[in-house]
């Protein structure tokens, strides 16, 4: 990143990167160091369906103090990952994870909580409408075991997404998911306890991110990343990951349902083969995918899920 002062209005403006947003604070990496900032007035009054600034954003920030700053422009995003969040009045905004990001990294556990094969995949539309780049993390692989772990996995693996077995307490797959990490800007995201901020700590000690227990009475993990942050991780080759409060429930941001087939990637080769143009890949007679479905060449779970989605995109 090239950090030059710009010149407005007599002041000199930096460039920088969002590392942390917290209530309207934002901490931002320049040139001159870290700096705490907020919003310009003219940011806050102009009409958003988005958020502002989240982390990864790259800004203009003007310096006002040795340690404080204003922001004062967002570059547009070249990236990001997002999801649908209630707004004020019950309307629905776009809830920004993180901008300008490489790759998704989807931590699921193998078990405590349960997988969700669901969830996994409303993340994996997501990032294919997006157009990220998405690794499969199956975490607490000691639990189950390599045999039991593949087999719930094994469906990911075979339409193309890299899937990484990993174990805090025994190490498994954290040299691969140290590799994977080094040299890019990764948001690292799953539902509440599935062990992401151990992973972390283990891919770089010292990072001294909170963890908790997972709830036997729910099944369900304790909030323990209450705010999100972009990290530095110093891996050769450097790069970042951003740490991000769990999801519990994943809304689809403004997602047009005709385009949803198409993020099921083994569904691509055969969209184009239907009778109907607008398939919807549910009832048509002569439609592709289903034929492919019972030639066994799409797996029944997963077109159960792509299913469920189309006729329920909100539930």
């Amino acid at each position: 990143m090239t950090d030059r002062p710009l010149i407005a209005s007599g002041r000199a403006s930096l460039r920088g990167t969002v590392l942390r947003a917290q209530s309207g604070f934002f901490w931002v990496r320049t040139e001159v160091g870290i700096l705490e900032c907020t919003l310009r007035g003219r940011l806050k009054k102009e009409r958003q369906s988005s958020d502002i600034a989240v982390i990864g954003d790259q800004v203009e920030v003007t310096q006002v103090s040795p340690t404080h700053g204003a922001i004062e422009a967002v570059t547009p995003r070249n990236s990001k990952l997002a999801r649908r969040a209630v707004g004020s009045k019950g309307i629905w905004k776009e809830d920004v994870i993180v901008a300008n990001v490489d790759q998704v990294m989807l931590v699921m556990a193998c078990a405590q909580p349960d997988f969700s094969p669901r969830m996994l995949d409303r993340y994996l539309v997501l990032s294919e409408a997006s157009e990220l780049d998405a690794v499969v993390i199956a975490n607490k692989l000691d639990l189950v075991g390599d045999q039991r772990a593949r087999a719930l996995f094994d469906v990911y693996a075979r339409i193309g997404y890299p899937v990484i077995y990993t174990s805090t307490r025994t190490g498994a797959g954290i040299a691969e998911l140290q590799a994977r990490l080094a040299g890019r800007i990764s948001v690292v995201t799953g539902k509440s306890g599935v062990g992401k901020s151990s992973l972390l700590n283990v891919v770089q000690p010292g990072l001294g991110l909170a963890t908790g227990d997972v709830s036997a009475l729910l099944s369900k993990g304790r909030h323990t990343t209450t705010v999100a942050e972009l990290i530095q991780l110093d891996l050769a080759g450097g790069g970042y990951v951003a740490d991000t409060p769990g999801i519990r429930e994943l809304g689809l941001w403004r997602f047009p349902l005709d385009d949803l087939a198409w993020c099921y990637r083994e569904f691509r080769p055969y969209l184009d083969e239907c009778r109907f143009a607008g398939c919807s890949h549910i009832h048509e007679p002569d439609c592709a995918v289903q034929a492919a479905l019972a030639e066994g060449a799409i797996d029944a779970a997963r077109y159960q899920s792509y299913v469920r989605l189309r006729q329920n995109p909100s539930d």
